[in-house]
């Protein structure tokens, strides 16, 4: 039994982000299928931009690696941390701030236009799915 604590425990110390990244997408996606309220749905929305950020910039980091700039005692490629994903994820965050944006002023015209953002009201359908 001990053998298999100390395996979950390697486990989650060594994947364990990538569980975590995994189960904030899984709650975001279930927000944005079980929620009626639109302004819930930008939310999960922004959870699961999060999420995917989050993921690919976890990847970017190493054991031991150190920042891209010359340093005189580093020679070798290996030793450096890729900047990459992390200069990706900065345009995906700026990308996200505008998605979130837009889908605010949306929701602002929505509410203008019929009084509501909650879904089954402005379909019609009074909360029930055909």
């Amino acid at each position: 039994m001990s053998e298999l604590i100390e395996k979950l425990e390697f486990f989650l110390a060594d994947r364990g982000i990538y569980m975590l990244t995994l189960i904030l997408f899984a709650v975001a996606v279930y927000g944005m299928i079980a929620c009626g309220n639109y302004m819930k749905k930008l939310m999960c929305m922004n959870m699961m931009q999060v999420s995917i950020i989050f993921f690919f910039l976890t990847f970017g980091q190493k054991n031991g690696g150190t920042l891209p700039v010359a340093i005189d005692e580093v020679l070798s490629a290996e030793a450096y941390i890729n900047p990459l994903p992390h200069a990706l994820m900065l345009t995906a965050i700026v990308v996200s701030l505008g998605t979130t944006g837009v889908g605010l002023a949306l929701l602002m015209r929505i509410k203008d236009i019929y009084g509501t953002i909650e879904e089954d009201r402005i379909t019609g359908d009074g909360g029930k799915k055909q």
